[in-house]
């Protein structure tokens, strides 16, 4: 992929100016998307720079690892905010820009003197997305918000003991960053779009409680849908305790047995066709998801009996979904992303070769692309503001 500067002017996104304000993962994560969609991001950083700058490892001072995977295809810009000529420069930067975004919360962008009103009244039609903890009127809306609090306040860790789990745990990924930056990027684009109606910009606020709330209640609201209720919360199979890697003879499968011509062939695969006219848990797929802890822990004992390979090509060779249970490491030979391009080769002006995942989006016009490397502090900052003065 060309990493030339003009090469984003082909993506889809190309033309809008992102000015960002966000830092840490969740913010950074989702305009990193808007840039492999081709916006020119403008990342404005503190003196002190992104905190994720700082946490290793890395080979040079400020390029830390979760920093490069997550800002590579904008320009660094160091303003300090509560300077005011700084700040005037930020407000020069967003008369020419599309779309702002930030992650403290409002009363914080207030008190730097840049909040909504005052950014709407420097330029009608931007779109300034805030993405923070909890949405505006509630009791929690003052509270501070990270990934493993807001994993907490939705149940995640609660929901892991109910599954099989001997005591609470966070999902050991940065989950509820990267899921509120998902719709981060949706809630900006629908409002870029909104604005070619109207012509006029707006404030999006994209909240991480309700955001991982709605992700974990798709499924888990069950019986409280209705009301009054018709059942508990809680959806049986993902509460399963036996919902996990199976064990085989010398390691671990990912197997699924999911509608009746899975089951069928599996119950014939173990000898016992007989099962779905004689054992009623077999009988259709309501049944299935009502007994379903007992048939997962079926498919666990025969599991047992085979090597991981035979049971990927028997199960295969019938049409049942099947994966081997990958490590990190193995990811990095995976046969799939290499036959796909998922891992790229990018090249870094200070850092040497990086290991990047090439962007998952294809699109067939507007390609999605690796256009630059996560800057380093300030690189672009005398570039961008000269620019102001043409």
């Amino acid at each position: 992929m060309s990493l030339t500067d003009n090469a984003s002017l082909q993506g889809a996104l190309a033309g809008l100016r992102v000015i960002d304000l966000t830092g840490v993962v969740l913010g950074p994560y989702a305009t990193q998307i808007l840039g492999d969609y081709g916006a020119d991001v403008i990342k404005i950083e503190p003196p002190s720079g992104d905190i994720m700058r700082h946490a290793g490892p890395m080979k040079h001072p400020g390029m830390g690892h979760i920093f490069i995977n997550a800002n590579r295809n904008k320009r660094s810009v160091v303003l300090d905010l509560k300077k005011p000529e700084q700040r005037e420069q930020l407000l020069a930067l967003c008369k020419t820009a599309d779309v702002l975004t930030y992650n403290i919360r409002p009363a914080s962008m207030a008190r730097l003197g840049l909040s909504y009103e005052t950014l709407h009244a420097i330029n009608p039609r931007l779109v300034v997305c805030g993405a923070y903890g909890y949405s505006e009127g509630g009791p929690y809306s003052e509270w501070p918000a990270y990934d493993d609090l807001i994993q907490g306040a939705v149940g995640m860790p609660w929901l892991m003991t109910q599954s099989g789990s001997t005591e609470p745990r966070y999902v050991p990924a940065t989950f509820a960053d990267r899921v509120t930056g998902l719709n981060m990027v949706h809630a900006v684009m629908a409002a870029v779009i909104a604005r070619y109606r109207t012509d006029v910009g707006q404030h999006v606020e994209v909240p991480m409680f309700e955001c991982l709330l709605q992700f974990v209640m798709g499924e888990h609201l069950s019986g409280e849908t209705w009301q009054p209720p018709i059942g508990p919360m809680g959806y049986a199979r993902m509460l399963s305790t036996n919902r996990k890697p199976y064990r085989t003879r010398d390691g671990h499968i990912c197997a699924l047995m999911y509608n009746e011509a899975h089951w069928a062939a599996f119950l014939e695969l173990v000898g016992q066709p007989d099962l779905f006219q004689t054992d009623a848990r077999f009988a259709n797929h309501a049944a299935r998801i009502q007994h379903i802890d007992a048939l997962y822990g079926f498919v666990a004992e025969h599991m047992q009996h085979r090597s991981t390979a035979e049971w990927l090509n028997v199960l295969a060779a019938r049409d049942i979904p099947v994966m081997p249970m990958m490590s990190l490491q193995d990811l990095l030979h995976d046969p799939h992303l290499e036959a796909t391009q998922g891992w790229l080769d990018v090249p870094h002006p200070f850092e040497g070769m990086l290991r990047q995942l090439r962007p998952p989006v294809r699109m067939s016009e507007t390609p999605t692309g690796v256009w630059r490397p996560a800057p380093r502090l300030g690189e672009h900052t005398e570039e961008v503001l000269s620019s102001l003065k043409t």
